[in-house]
């Protein structure tokens, strides 16, 4: 793994990325969703005490982020303990993509089928993908998607289950690709691309080690995880 494109600040219940320099974002996370500009991105660990029937989510974490000093923030929250995030890292020709990610599967759902019963329990898969080009805005689109395939592959090919359908992901996923202003901007992101190659790869290790992680804590799952370089 090369240097990092970002500080990385473990500081329970925040896990906080910070840039050196504002980057374009494109996502939904809660506080930044959609296009927007950013140094930080923060995740939040909650408990489901945190977030009673009562309680707004959004103000929740919007005050949580302000007595901490990070208001502009692009936020996630998350049960799972961010201690347990991990990252991996791919180079493909002269792009690097990054991917943190936590990954937790209480909220599964299977895309087409929801549960039955309405579930807000506060397991999550939180991606954040940062890559070393400028993007435009189609690139910026065509990263989410592959962001987006690459972590339900992983957590289809990861399900321990086998005589079940495998979910897909979860009700309350967030997905954010970051990267750095310029006035050479990539045009597209595809598979066939080096881009594209580069984001499946890192946000596929990333994920695959996750929810490898988080089954072997949940699930008795006891088969081998598949190594990770760089996954924490």
């Amino acid at each position: 793994m090369t240097q990092l494109p970002f500080r990385l600040d473990l500081e329970p219940p925040f896990l906080i990325v910070k840039f050196e320099n504002p980057q374009r974002t494109l996502g939904w996370s809660i506080t930044k969703p959609g296009f927007c500009c950013t140094r930080e991105v923060v995740w939040l660990e909650v408990r489901n005490a945190d977030l009673t029937p009562h309680v707004d989510p959004v103000e929740f974490l919007k005050k949580r982020l302000a007595s901490r000093g990070l208001s502009d923030a692009a936020a996630f929250m998350t049960s799972r303990e961010i201690r347990r995030h991990h990252i991996s890292q791919s180079r493909v020709g002269s792009v690097i993509a990054t991917c943190l990610t936590t990954v937790g599967l209480t909220n599964g759902e299977r895309i087409g089928a929801r549960r039955g019963q309405n579930v807000l329990l506060p397991g999550t898969i939180n991606t954040l993908v940062h890559v070393s080009r400028s993007l435009s805005a189609g690139a910026f689109v065509e990263s989410v998607s592959i962001a987006t395939q690459a972590r339900t592959a992983a957590i289809m090919e990861t399900n321990p289950h086998r005589g079940d359908p495998a979910i897909t992901g979860t009700g309350t996923d967030c997905i954010v690709v970051a990267a750095s202003e310029g006035n050479q901007l990539v045009s597209c992101a595809g598979l066939h691309t080096d881009l594209g190659e580069a984001i499946g790869a890192a946000v596929y290790e990333a994920t695959y080690a996750g929810a490898m992680e988080w089954n072997a804590e949940n699930c008795g799952d006891s088969r081998n995880s598949k190594t990770s370089e760089g996954a924490l």
